[in-house]
């Protein structure tokens, strides 16, 4: 399953926008940018972003990255070893 990855405009202060063009660069990577999550709380305060639905939160912008790519890692670990 291709990850989906989304992220918020408006969360972009945090540096996420150079977190979304580096998954973007991925072509196995499906990346959307929206004008709202609905997560404003998050959204203020901190770098977030949704993986396949769910709210991946973060301290910065880089650790966002590494947060995102190590879940989706075990995403697909977990498929492979389910035979997916």
């Amino acid at each position: 399953m291709r990850p989906i990855i989304e992220f918020c405009s408006s969360n972009m202060h945090h540096g996420t926008d150079r977190v979304m063009e580096t998954l973007e660069a991925n072509p196995d990577y499906d990346v959307i940018e929206y004008g709202c999550l609905g997560n404003c709380g998050e959204c203020a305060y901190q770098p977030f972003a949704m993986l396949n639905g769910d709210v991946v939160l973060a301290e910065s912008a880089e650790e966002l990255l590494e947060e995102l790519v190590r879940r989706i890692r075990i995403t697909e670990e977990l498929d492979k070893l389910l035979g997916g």
